[in-house]
């Protein structure tokens, strides 16, 4: 493999070489998620992490959406602007499920849910859906950001799950990459629970198969953005042992953006997701 690579470097011009080399390792450093851990409690955890409501985070994020907005960059997750869309095809199909079963009305209440990252990335697919209204439920620096430059007819931004549902009649609850960042991941869902949401989608969500869940802190690639977390290696058996009274599962599925499972610490962990549908 040596002996390939050094004669491909011969044969290729130094500006092509430099190009490749450079995007091969951007490409692994957004892939490279590093995880420290575990540790004992949430406080621990925070006490080491720079967390996520650093204002260059929020900025690096209207950057590369507000470029999808205007039909400059194609698609954008976590920042990054990539040259085309990932879809996650279970959440699409979810969605669409969703509008169909209430008669092409899709009413979704995006927790955590960045700038409209999820919003952007399915917008086409969904353009043919009779009456569609996406709300962000997120930290107030990034609801302030949302209604000043992104918010239109379709997409509002609000602070609490509370406000969003003075306004609107949710009918899917979409949880993608957001459960495992919370503090009490498990108090949150049973909160959930008592709204009686019609369908839960969870995407983009760190699963373990250890009986008991691990806080980890994740270091996320300098090709992303400088920070570090608290995260969450949940536990997927007390995690389904939470819905399985009050929801159905319709579909089980792997992330398509996270890539396979992998084992930090001895723990494996694979990044999947539900769609969930309440019983009658």
């Amino acid at each position: 493999m040596g002996k390939v690579k050094r004669l491909f470097q011969k044969l290729t011009p130094p500006v092509i070489w430099d190009l490749l080399v450079s995007k091969a390792k951007e490409e692994e450093e957004i892939q490279g998620l590093l995880w420290e851990g575990p540790y004992s409690s949430w406080t621990d955890a925070s006490r080491e992490v720079t967390g996520y409501d650093q204002s260059g985070i929020l900025e690096k994020c209207k950057e590369s959406l507000l470029k999808v907005k205007n039909g400059e960059a194609v698609y954008e997750r976590d920042s990054v602007i990539f040259d085309e869309i990932q879809y996650s095809w279970p959440l699409l199909a979810a969605l669409q499920k969703a509008a169909l079963d209430n008669d092409g009305k899709l009413t979704v209440l995006d927790f955590g849910g960045s700038l409209g990252s999820s919003y952007f990335q399915n917008k086409a697919f969904l353009s043919s859906v009779k009456d569609l209204s996406w709300s962000i439920v997120e930290q107030p620096h990034f609801v302030a950001c949302g209604k000043e430059s992104f918010q239109s007819e379709d997409l509002r931004f609000y602070q609490t799950i509370e406000q969003c549902l003075e306004e609107h009649q949710v009918n899917v609850l979409l949880l993608s990459s957001v459960l495992a960042y919370l503090e009490d991941p498990f108090e949150f869902f049973e909160k959930i629970l008592s709204y009686n949401f019609k369908y839960i989608i969870i995407d983009r969500t760190t699963f373990t198969e250890e009986s008991e869940s691990k806080l980890m802190i994740q270091t996320v690639p300098e090709a992303i953005y400088s920070a570090t977390y608290p995260c969450w290696f949940l536990s997927e058996d007390r995690f389904k042992s939470l819905f399985s009274n009050r929801y159905s599962i319709i579909g089980a599925f792997e992330s398509q953006c996270d890539g396979p499972s992998q084992v930090f610490n001895g723990i494996r962990v694979g990044w999947r997701g539900y769609f969930l549908e309440a019983k009658s």
